[in-house]
């Protein structure tokens, strides 16, 4: 308690008044490990003063003058100048083991202020993306991929937009998504294969529908994006991208900025596509009853890194369902010449 450990006792005489009228006597003063005793010159204690309430009166002064508290009557006159220094050595030290509220304050205020500056820089950012991404609509979904696609369309050259053509595309995603929303558009140019955009909108590359005699190519690169749209909602993506100023306008006004848009579709043609792994795209292939051979030597004409989606191939050539009619397959052919 004390601090002290060069004495074991330290002992001294003194001068003690119990109040400031009353009669000075003459005391023997020990330091112990938490208290001063204050015993007369027969050796009979007269008062226990507790260590950690002392308090001295005169600082830098001598005779130096203690007191038990600050509201009590009776003074302790030392001249002793090493019991001075020990009780004095002992204040110091219980002093800076005291607690301190203002510096408490300051650190659960500074802590508190720094942990609200990293949840704001760290934290926020990504959870106002998140939330925004589950709560945008369908509806307002499908409108954020129409006005990608019209900026996409700027820069793909010309519009495959031939009736027939699209009424091969409407039969063609009834044959792998039933009745799911959405739609697939072919472009001449821009996009690199295949892309998805929110509102369940596939993105195909002319040459996958006109450089492939059967619909099984074209038909694998559609199941793959919607593989990837289901994993990494394509709504959160374009969020992620632009930042957090968008999505707190989309989510104050229900509206992205157009140049945002035009900014993201540059970036989105530029984007290639993300892996994905062998057994979840033979799954889907089977539950679409679609042969993954086709789409395995459309990534790798010579099999050899798609090894795995052809020896594994869920459907055989024998037992597979047409995707598209002879009929329908020529006019997808030619929905860019129409």
């Amino acid at each position: 308690m004390t601090a002290l450990k060069d004495f074991d006792r330290l002992e001294c005489q003194g001068i003690w008044q119990a109040t400031t009228d009353a009669q000075r006597l003459d005391v023997i003063v020990s330091l112990g490990d938490a208290t001063l005793t204050l015993a007369n010159t027969r050796g009979m204690a007269i008062v226990h003063w507790s260590l950690p309430a002392v308090e001295r009166m005169n600082p830098d002064e001598t005779p130096a003058l203690f007191r038990p508290g600050p509201d009590a009557p009776d003074i302790l006159e030392l001249t002793d100048e090493i019991m001075i220094r020990a009780i004095e050595k002992v204040r110091s030290a219980i002093k800076r083991r005291r607690p301190r509220p203002g510096r408490l304050r300051f650190g659960l205020f500074g802590g508190g202020g720094l942990l609200v500056a990293a949840l704001l820089m760290f934290w926020l950012p990504g959870a106002m993306v998140d939330y925004t991404a589950s709560v945008v609509p369908p509806s307002k979904r499908a409108e954020i991929g129409e006005n990608l696609l019209a900026n996409i369309r700027r820069v793909s050259g010309k519009a495959c937009d031939g009736v027939l053509g699209q009424r091969a595309l409407r039969q063609l995603h009834s044959r792998l998504f039933g009745q799911e929303p959405g739609k697939i558009v072919v472009l001449s140019g821009g996009v690199q294969v295949a892309q998805h955009l929110p509102g369940n909108v596939v993105l195909l590359n002319l040459a996958l529908v006109e450089d492939y005699e059967k619909p099984e190519v074209a038909a694998g690169f559609i199941l793959a994006e919607n593989l990837r749209a289901k994993d990494f909602d394509p709504l959160l993506r374009l969020l992620q991208i632009v930042g957090l100023p968008a999505s707190f306008r989309l989510l104050t006004t229900g509206d992205i900025a157009q140049e945002t848009l035009v900014s993201y579709a540059e970036t989105l043609l530029t984007t290639g596509p993300e892996k994905l792994s062998d057994d979840i795209l033979l799954g889907r292939f089977k539950e679409a009853g679609i042969r993954t051979t086709p789409y395995a030597y459309a990534l790798d004409i010579s099999g050899e890194t798609t090894i795995g989606l052809i020896e594994a191939d869920p459907i055989s050539k024998q037992s597979a369902t047409p995707v598209l009619s002879d009929s329908d397959w020529v006019s997808l052919q030619g929905i860019c010449g129409e």
